[in-house]
């Protein structure tokens, strides 16, 4: 729980304060103090009366009731000291900064449900063990540097790791971005990042409260209150990015499928990011440029403007632009060439606008006006600005702070001389602004946030699934394992995904009057083993009656093998979908490309069901393939909509049938009459 003693607490009593700023209790009593905390403030040090100005008790005995208590003291002395603030001194929020508990140690961990105890039993608030602190507006509870400045227009942030929240702080700083909390969860033995964000959310002051939220994770141990919290502050107006660290498999399963092979626990992270609508990062550049893009006005298009006065940056940065699916559209025409005649001889305007390194203020002033007010194609504008040696750097930024300031379309500074125009960077990034040093970090976390899809739709749909029938056909099942082709087919039929023809049978004389009726050529396959092409168990293009008898008396003879199956030859573009169960997580589904996109490049991209149209397309259309889907150099390209019909039928069958634990469609075969599921497997865990 998250109380108002923690987030502002009247009173503190730092256990462990110390005249020695660079011991921990030491650092915390001066960073309260530099933080100009307006509260009454203690410590207690067995041998001080007097802590750096501050009144300090040799027992938390003697002190006056206080609010919250931070804790730098060894850990085995922990539990008793914090059973009497809370019993004894009426403390309601405790911070515990000291390392040695569950993350080190079993006795460790024993320590720290000793903690939990005591707090839950007193209705108290826990941070930590093992972290370094909140800060906020209201006091900085941290024994580290940096302390930002703390501004209501920040960023919250919110980390599983003190020491990377650290590094991450820097990295924004350094870009020139505001803080507004900066929170700490360490061993998160009461209260986790999900739980913060439950806070935030409940709490949520649209007014006062900041609408940027930068996660760093480790583990996600409740990622229904994840994804709900944090789509319901999407929803409110709030945009958050995360990083989560530590994405390893959730214990290795037999590769039995290609979903089993390829999905893991990083797949289900993915998945709960795009649901929530979260933009998920990559390193702590990533994160904190995603977060400063945030705090520019919010970019409504693809459509790129580039104005620079040198061309290597701009072209690396459209290079950047367009891998992440952005644009960057020629301009041309009578408008081109007016802004042409308006700038040196030897600009450029085709997009990047190059206004050459003896460019002016004026003419950048020109530039960003055209994109504003003439080119009304460009949704936003970056400028690459530096120091060429041959301008009034000063004046360039004012200009650049002034249109940002006026412009409604988002401009994006990227400043890359930090050393050699390092106070004139400075001195615009007070006035209020961000500074993106690296032109290709920005467009690639601009791509990021461009293709991160809204937050789902919460309303219950089931898109023509037959939920009574998916439900009579699991409950009937009587085993465990993969289920054989006729149970398969109905399921697939139930959620009302189209099935090619086919007949499973061991008699011969109806495995070829199935054949004459759908016509040759066809596809016999093995019915019992799982892997039907390490064993021989598959043969295509089987254009008569005697190939197919032989093809017949061939596999029947392979081991295991309880019939054969036969379909018509199909052909078309083939695409691969599957999912898989993940605990806590629920059914994360899977579609790509077949074959080698899949098999070899594993290009395939994923949700969480049940999905929503939204979510499905943008699963389909962040497919390094997706080319290939929409068609490319005359090649026609796959019905999407159909496709992705498909996948939203399949996730809400998984909905209602938690037994699923594993499939495969592969391959879903787009024809010119359709898309067919060929092949499927399907195992269940009751």
């Amino acid at each position: 729980m998250i109380n108002q003693e923690l987030v502002n607490p009247q009173s503190i009593v730092v256990v462990g304060g110390s005249n020695n700023v660079h011991k921990p209790g030491g650092r915390l009593i001066r960073n309260l103090l530099d933080g100009k905390y307006t509260g009454s403030l203690y410590a207690v040090n067995a041998k001080e009366t007097d802590v750096q100005g501050v009144k300090s008790y040799h027992s938390v005995k003697d002190i006056p009731e206080t609010e919250l208590a931070i804790i730098a003291i060894p850990a085995p002395a922990c539990p008793e000291v914090i059973e009497i603030l809370a019993k004894e001194k009426n403390v309601k929020a405790f911070i515990v900064v000291s390392a040695g508990f569950g993350e080190e140690t079993k006795e460790g961990g024993i320590l720290e449900d000793q903690i939990l105890k005591t707090v839950n039993e007193a209705g108290a608030s826990l941070i930590g063990p093992n972290c370094i602190g909140i800060m906020n507006m209201n006091y900085h509870g941290v024994f580290t540097r940096p302390i930002p400045d703390f501004h209501p227009d920040g960023v919250d942030f919110i980390s599983s790791s003190g020491g990377t929240a650290l590094f991450i702080m820097e990295s924004g700083l350094t870009k020139g971005l505001r803080f507004a909390s900066v929170w700490t969860v360490g061993n998160s033995k009461q209260i986790g990042v999900e739980d913060v964000i439950e806070y935030m959310d409940k709490n949520f002051d649209p007014v006062l409260d900041s609408k940027i939220k930068m996660l760093y994770i480790e583990q996600i141990k409740q990622p229904d209150k994840l994804l709900y919290h944090a789509s319901s502050l999407i929803r409110k107006g709030c945009r958050i990015a995360a990083i989560k660290a530590g994405s390893t498999d959730s214990g290795k399963r037999a590769a039995s499928s290609h979903t089993g092979a390829i999905a893991n626990s990083d797949s289900a992270v993915e998945a709960l990011f795009r649901k929530a609508g979260i933009v998920r990062c990559f390193s702590r550049e990533e994160l904190t440029t995603v977060a400063s893009i945030f705090t520019l006005k919010e970019v409504k298009g693809r459509n790129c403007a580039i104005i620079t006065h040198a061309g290597g940056p701009a072209v690396m940065l459209a290079d950047a632009l367009s891998k992440g699916l952005l644009n960057v559209p020629s301009l041309d025409g009578p408008l081109a060439r007016e802004l042409k005649s308006k700038l040196y001889p030897g600009a450029a305007v085709g997009n990047p606008i190059d206004i050459v390194g003896t460019g002016t203020p004026e003419h950048l002033a020109t530039a960003i006006d055209f994109c504003e007010h003439q080119f009304e194609e460009i949704d936003l504008m970056m400028v690459i600005f530096g120091n060429p040696g041959l301008v009034k750097v000063y004046d360039a930024y004012e200009v650049l702070h002034k249109k940002m300031e006026e412009c409604k379309k988002p401009i994006f500074p990227v400043l890359p001389s930090i050393v050699t125009a390092g106070p004139e960077v400075k001195s615009f990034v007070k006035k209020g602004h961000v500074n993106f040093s690296d032109e290709v970090t920005l467009g690639t976390a601009l791509s990021r946030i461009i293709n991160t899809p809204k937050p789902a739709s919460t309303d219950i749909q089931l898109y023509g699934v037959d939920v009574p029938e998916v439900r009579r056909i699991i409950d009937g099942l009587p085993n465990n394992g993969y289920l054989n082709p006729e149970d398969v087919r109905l399921l697939l039929s139930a959620a009302n995904i189209p099935l090619v023809d086919e007949l499973s049978s061991s008699d011969k004389d109806e495995l070829i009057a199935f054949a004459k009726k759908v016509g040759y050529p066809v596809v016999a396959k093995v019915v019992g083993p799982v892997h039907k092409s390490d064993i021989g168990g598959v043969a295509l293009n089987i254009r008569g009656e005697e190939h197919l008898l032989f093809e017949i008396d061939r596999m029947m003879k392979l081991p295991d093998v309880t019939g054969i199956l036969v379909q018509p030859m199909l052909k078309g573009q083939e695409l691969f979908l599957g999912a898989t169960y993940e605990e806590r997580f629920g059914h994360v589904v899977l579609c790509g490309l077949g074959g080698i996109f899949v098999e070899v490049l594993q290009d395939v991209s994923y949700g969480l069901a049940p999905l929503s149209y939204d979510e499905t397309f943008s699963m389909i259309r962040s497919l390094r393939g997706y080319a290939l889907i929409k068609g490319t150099r005359g090649q026609k390209g796959i019905d999407e909509q159909q496709y992705a019909d498909i996948i939203v039928r399949l996730s809400t069958l998984l909905r209602f049938a938690n037994e699923i634990k594993e499939m495969d469609i592969n391959p879903l075969l787009a024809t010119e009459k359709g898309l067919f599921a060929v092949d499927a497997r399907i195992r269940i865990e009751k």
